[in-house]
């Protein structure tokens, strides 16, 4: 065994998970302030996409975080406004982030990062406690054109805090899925799941990924003709789900929870409590689920106009779906192959 570099953390460990399918090898471990899994075929492949996803994992944690002191983005934010040269990893994230603001018209903005703060949500999740008694104050949105990004500079006005989770997340699963494909031989097939927002690269096994969507993370009832969770088989391509039942905190006696609406500061508070996207990568899908969260009763007919499968659950428990997501249990979920949120190439070997 190679010891660690001086001042480099090691990743936690995995845990392999047993499963009744030999020909399928799947781990597990915390990762990004929630959890990765990983799930290959063959199983023998599993210890080198594993490898693969802890440099995506790790290099992505250390670009983007704004929990953590030593990342790229919070060394920028902390020197104050101005231009920056960012690696190229960041100015992929950047990129990618700002590509979903304009897609989106302005509903999926990196530039919420103040307003979260000041709701409460100012460090890792797990250490915000469960009340306050000191009321939350709006902050307003600066709104993501205040942004520039040429090339590797990176220009952000003094004051803005950016938080890319809205979309690092699902570009985090797309290039591990990548990474670990290729660490196995571009040979059968590779699951990536980074909280639930998931990304595949290579063939599927027969039938497709099973993949459980639930209606949302604590699965307090079951309405009557209501499905609280179903199987779904993903042929290709990715999913993502935004719910506004996971990441809640309490401020002044009020549940507050961390899907912003731009536009008010405030957390959405649509019909939606759980949105369940297909597309053609991770990015896409999630930055799909958190608008149709924020965009509320207008959300069926936009994803449906984006051509895009989608879950939707209501507060009632009243499941609705668009084109191209399975109603029954097991059906096959086969999502449009284009990108329709710019990416731009990352080099090798960047940080």
């Amino acid at each position: 065994m190679t010891a660690a570099a001086p001042g480099v953390t090691q990743p936690p460990a995995w845990t392999r998970i047993g499963i009744s399918e030999p020909s399928l090898g799947v781990a597990e471990r915390p990762a990004l302030g929630t959890s990765a899994r990983v799930v290959v075929w063959p199983a023998r492949n599993l210890g080198r996409a594993l490898a693969a996803a802890d440099r995506e994992i790790g290099a992505l944690d250390r670009q983007a975080s704004r929990f953590r002191q030593d990342s790229e983005i919070t060394r920028i934010q902390l020197s104050g406004g101005g231009a920056h040269l960012v690696s190229d990893g960041l100015a992929e994230v950047v990129s990618v982030a700002l590509a979903a603001a304009r897609w989106t018209s302005g509903l999926v903005d990196p530039t919420v990062g103040g307003a979260l703060a000041a709701l409460g949500y100012d460090r890792d999740f797990a250490e915000i406690g469960d009340a306050s008694d000191r009321a939350a104050a709006p902050a307003r949105v600066p709104g993501w054109q205040v942004v520039r990004l040429r090339g590797p500079a990176l220009c952000v006005p003094a004051g803005v805090c950016l938080d890319l989770g809205a979309t690092a997340k699902g570009l985090g699963a797309d290039r591990s899925a990548a990474a670990a494909f290729a660490a196995c031989g571009r040979a059968g097939g590779v699951l990536v799941s980074l909280g639930g927002d998931l990304a595949t690269a290579g063939l599927a096994p027969a039938g497709g990924w099973p993949i459980l969507v639930a209606n949302d993370h604590h699965l307090p009832f079951r309405p009557a003709g209501a499905l609280t969770v179903q199987t779904v088989r993903l042929a290709r391509g990715a999913l993502a789900t935004s719910s506004v039942t996971c990441r809640q905190w309490r401020r002044a006696g009020t549940t507050l929870h961390h899907i912003l609406d731009p536009r008010t500061g405030t957390p959405a508070a649509g019909p939606w409590r759980t949105a369940s996207v297909a597309a053609g990568d991770c990015a896409t899908a999630n930055a799909a689920s958190t608008a149709a969260i924020i965009l509320g009763l207008r959300a069926q007919a936009w994803l449906a106009a984006q051509g895009l499968p989608a879950r939707l659950v209501g507060h009632d428990g009243a499941v609705r779906h668009t084109r191209g997501w399975p109603a029954g249990e097991g059906g096959r979920l086969d999502p449009p192959g284009i990108r329709l949120i710019a990416r731009r190439a990352r080099t090798r070997g960047t940080r």
